[in-house]
């Protein structure tokens, strides 16, 4: 079968490009931005790409057109493929009905740490011997792939509640059916389809209708918005999970805040079951690595196994990666982009970084943040940097200079790339902590940067 891939260049259908490829069929693609690292993905799969949505890419005469939920009505090439009648689905459709079916699939839902916690459930469950297949919406550094087939019965799939397609307005982790899921935690998000909590909270409940009984959720004890969905009806067990002092938890971390939750103790059913201590840092990633861990335990996989893989686990390409060091100037990569997981990262970062300064760079690039629907809260998150340098780029047509006002002469903002590089580099000193965020390429800075303070060594 030839599937052309509409929007191949998102990390979502990006993966399924993949799975698809690694099924046997024939696979071609069309985006308007490409940029690592999933153009280097595909690229070593050999998978072509168009760049732009012509009519004339019908000419390839594709089995199925797979429509990425980026494209709506009025775009040259959908309207030529609704116009001429040919046969298109949705990436989560083609997933569901293509890979997912006869397996057990553990889907990983919530507003924030999905792609990690994905990430640790598909390497635990590799260390276990499981050969689970996966689809996650980043690129884990324990497999260099965002989404492979497996050989064993499990998936792990990075359940989105984002919508499926412009013919679609579900999200798209409805399609999934999960028999494990994990529901990390639900804040107001995607502005653009969302109009409110409740309305992504009824998303959820669609979600918890397709969990059989015999299956599990794994949910963060102390978010009340997601105890709100459980009350709407709920057919499945739930195990619960925290950080904090909960007594009806199920399974709980504890750990040393002076260690920045790089080390931290599991407990389970109120015994303690093991240590971890590894590369990454903040209270969210030992909550996404329990959450992991419990996930797992209902799929069959021992607890010390478990506990062995996440002291061995390496982390996600973007989430809080370190791109380099230059003279004492460590530059970070994260994905961040809504307030709760900024002041998460800053927080982590700030411990990590003891005397030395936090230097935040952000980039307001989703959909909510172009819409300023966080922008009340945006500077409150940033509380932990010593300094904040926000980009403003043509597409935000909020006031950002007002939104930064409440942090006075530590926060700039800058509507450029070069002039954003060079006050950085003026800033920058050794035992800076630069942590750039965006949830896209931010116009290559991190590159520019580190070349730029090497350039001033020199």
């Amino acid at each position: 079968m030839h599937l052309h891939i509409v929007g191949i260049c998102g990390t979502f259908m990006g993966g399924i490009a993949a799975l698809a490829r690694a099924s046997g069929h024939r696979v071609t693609g069309s985006d308007r931005s490409v940029y690592p690292p999933m153009s280097t993905q595909l690229a070593s799969l050999g998978i072509d790409v168009i760049e732009g949505y012509a009519a004339d890419q019908l000419s390839l005469d594709p089995d199925v057109f797979v429509i990425g939920n980026v494209m709506s009505r009025g775009n040259p090439l959908v309207e030529a493929i609704l116009d001429d009648g040919r046969r298109y689905e949705s990436g989560p459709e083609w997933l569901a009905r293509n890979v997912l079916a006869g397996r057990w699939v553990l889907g990983v839902a919530g507003t924030h740490g999905k792609t990690t916690t994905s990430s640790l459930l598909a390497s635990i469950m590799q260390h276990a011997g499981l050969e689970p297949g996966f689809l996650v919406g980043g690129v884990p550094l324990d497999f260099d792939v965002s989404a492979r087939l497996g050989g064993g019965s499990h998936f792990v799939v990075e359940a989105d509640e984002y919508d499926t397609a412009f013919f679609d307005k579900r999200a798209k982790f409805v399609h999934y059916r999960p028999r494990t899921a994990i529901l990390n935690n639900l804040e107001h998000d995607h502005a653009d389809i969302y109009p409110d909590v409740a309305s992504i909270q009824r998303q959820f409940h669609l979600l918890l209708r397709t969990i059989p009984g015999n299956g599990c959720i794994v949910m963060n004890g102390a978010d009340r918005n997601l105890e709100q969905v459980i009350e709407m009806g709920c057919w499945t067990p739930v195990q619960r999970f925290t950080s904090r002092a909960l007594p009806s938890a199920d399974w709980r971390v504890d750990a040393d805040p002076a260690s920045a939750w790089s080390r931290f103790s599991v407990h389970h059913a109120g015994r303690h079951v093991g240590d971890v201590e590894w590369g990454l840092l903040g209270r969210h990633n030992a909550e996404n690595a329990l959450a992991a861990l419990a996930a797992s335990d209902h799929a069959g996989v021992d607890v010390q196994a478990g506990i062995e893989a996440l002291n061995r686990f390496r982390g996600v390409r973007r989430r809080l990666e370190v791109k380099g060091t230059v003279d004492g100037v460590v530059v970070y990569d994260d994905f961040a982009h809504h307030p709760t997981a900024i002041a998460g990262t800053l927080g982590a970062v700030r411990q990590k970084a003891g005397a030395g300064r936090v230097i935040a760079v952000l980039e307001p690039r989703s959909n909510t943040m172009k819409l300023g629907t966080h922008k009340a809260a945006l500077a409150e998150s940033l509380r932990d940097a010593d300094r904040v340098f926000v980009y403003k780029s043509p597409e935000v047509k909020w006031d950002v200079a007002e939104a930064m006002a409440p942090l006075g002469s530590l926060a700039v903002v800058h509507e450029g790339i070069e002039s954003l590089v060079s006050a950085l580099v003026e800033e920058a000193r050794a035992g800076d902590h630069l942590v750039l965020m965006s949830n896209g390429s931010f116009g290559g800075l991190h590159e520019r940067l580190l070349a730029a303070l090497k350039a001033r060594r020199a």
